[in-house]
């Protein structure tokens, strides 16, 4: 399911890794009455207690539980196939990118046990199965590259925004590595997303003063959590002056969205491209049973500048670009700008 690589990455990084996939085949596991039943009982209820617009939970149930009296689940015996019927009914209720049902052959942890998200190294350690913290530390942590386009310009590709304690000083060394450079582009087209505390670092880089990069609300406690940028940085800050621009397109998602949506509502970056995926809800998982498991937005990201956010419309970018056009014509626009001629 394409949506579920979008949140699995998040998790890994967050929690304990319970709803990954799989890395063994295991052994088909036939989806019975009562497993459906206990699923979409499961499902109804997390979502009333949970999901970020009350109302709109209420409107989920009522078709969720028209197409139960209509028969529309009976006939379903494989676990991908009743997740992704669920996961396109909610679709055609709220349109929410983030909301999904997933299935895992393996066994879905109760939610007791994926607890709240680790803050510190030192407690994603202790929750982390050691075979997924070695992959991760070992990766690039979402930095792809890293590079000088010219003597001038430098360039950011970057897939995900892990949480600060992973990738503080991945960023410090980035950015150090930039810092030479008078403008800079930041490829965000494959970003499928992160912690909206690794964008706040990221952007803590474009900025010259303390600066409110947007707020949390969370249905659950009814309050409104404030992002700040950092104010001590362990790289060297880019600024807020010189000009960056900021590649996107249909797979920049998420944590992604945030960063471009930021920066372009700061009037920090000029985005370049085409319109962004559309999810600006973060979220949290849930088991449904043993096999099943819902992803259930109950937070809403609103930018203090806009009062609002990209959910369901994407950030649109300020100038057009088919993908295969965006980084060279970013190039040409960031050259004319440092020689004054744009």
């Amino acid at each position: 399911m394409k949506k579920k690589w979008i949140v699995v990455p998040c998790l890994l990084l967050s929690t304990i890794g319970a709803y990954a996939a799989t890395p063994e085949p295991q052994p088909r596991i036939a989806v019975d009455s009562a497993m459906r039943v206990q699923a979409i009982d499961t499902l109804v209820a997390k979502l009333n207690d949970h999901y970020v617009f009350p109302d709109k939970a209420k409107q989920i149930e009522a078709v969720l539980r028209q197409r139960q009296r209509e028969g529309k689940y009976d006939g379903i015996t494989d676990g991908e196939q009743l997740a992704q019927q669920l996961t396109d009914d909610l679709a055609g209720v709220v349109h929410d990118k983030h909301l999904m049902v997933g299935f895992d052959p393996g066994l879905v942890p109760p939610d007791r046990e994926v607890g709240p998200r680790p803050t510190s190294l030192a407690e994603w350690e202790r929750i982390v199965p050691p075979d997924v913290r070695d992959r991760i530390l070992a990766s690039n942590l979402g930095v792809e590259k890293v590079d000088h386009l010219g003597p001038r310009i430098g360039y950011l590709d970057i897939s995900g925004f892990p949480p600060p304690f992973l990738v503080a000083g991945k960023y410090a060394a980035t950015m150090d590595k930039l810092a030479d450079t008078d403008g800079l582009i930041v490829d965000l087209r494959n970003n499928h997303g992160g912690t909206p505390d690794g964008v706040a670092l990221l952007v803590s880089y474009f900025v010259d003063e303390r600066t409110r990069v947007n707020d949390i609300w969370d249905r659950d406690t009814g309050v409104a959590t404030q992002h700040w940028t950092v104010d001590k940085l362990d790289g060297k800050r880019y600024g807020g002056k010189k000009p960056v621009l900021i590649l996107t397109g249909p797979g920049t998602m998420s944590a992604g969205e945030d960063f471009a949506y930021t920066m372009q509502a700061l009037k920090r970056a000029t985005l370049i491209g085409e319109r962004t995926w559309g999810g600006a809800h973060p979220t949290r998982p849930f088991r449904l049973g043993d096999h099943l498991f819902a992803v259930v937005p109950g937070a809403r990201t609103i930018s203090p500048i806009t009062h609002t956010n990209w959910e369901g419309v994407g950030v649109v970018p300020d100038v057009a670009a088919t993908p295969d056009k965006a980084l060279e014509m970013a190039k040409d626009m960031l050259q004319r700008r440092l020689h004054g001629t744009n």
